[in-house]
């Protein structure tokens, strides 16, 4: 069984934000693989399904982003599932807008989600840091993550979610490499994939 964490922060006035795109994931795969319907549990909401023969749970803390950890730590007692078969999906400063890297261990790298998740369990679980960019400078980023996206911003958002939801199978299995190539595929498809019409 496998745990899938979206992080964000609760309430229609953080929906839309930057920092609130780990909700929109989970959201995605929940909808995408015909998820059952959150409900209340572990401090958050929690949604059960099949992802091809693997169980899974999405869950969104509703504890704020800087106590996240507390929801995670109880869902996976509970279920007695394993820090390393934890999937967090977080939002990256680092990272250009419609990029996306896997992560497996290491630093929180100042993330206050992730820093409460390190707490209360252990550095091992996986982070998928999907892109939202960096406004440039550090005394801008409180204003960035909690702004809303921009509609332009649909051009590589939805892709972007379509693309996680779509190829969770390859991160469960642990082929990082597969899942990354495949969303960047979808994000950016190759030029020329179609065919060429003959001129009259």
């Amino acid at each position: 069984m496998f745990l899938v964490v979206g992080l964000g922060n609760p309430g229609e006035k953080y929906a839309r934000n930057r920092h609130n795109i780990g909700f929109m994931a989970a959201d995605e795969i929940v909808r995408r693989h015909s998820f059952s319907s959150y409900r209340a549990k572990f401090q958050g909401e929690l949604a059960e399904g099949k992802i091809g023969t693997d169980k899974v749970l999405v869950l969104k803390p509703m504890t704020f982003m800087n106590e996240s950890g507390r929801a995670v730590q109880e869902a996976a007692s509970f279920y007695k599932i394993a820090t390393e078969d934890i999937i967090v999906l977080h939002d990256e400063l680092d990272l250009e807008p419609g990029k996306l890297r896997v992560k497996r261990g290491g630093g929180h790298a100042g993330h206050n989600g992730l820093r409460s998740i390190h707490a209360h369990l252990s550095p091992d679980y996986a982070r998928v840091r999907l892109g939202i960019g960096h406004p440039g400078h550090k005394d801008k980023v409180t204003g960035h993550v909690l702004n809303d996206f921009a509609k332009a911003d649909a051009d590589w958002l939805i892709p972007v979610l379509d693309a996680v939801a779509d190829n969770m199978d390859a991160l469960l299995d642990a082929r990082d490499s597969d899942f990354m190539s495949r969303v960047a595929q979808a994000v950016n498809p190759p030029r020329n994939s179609g065919t060429k019409k003959d001129n009259d």
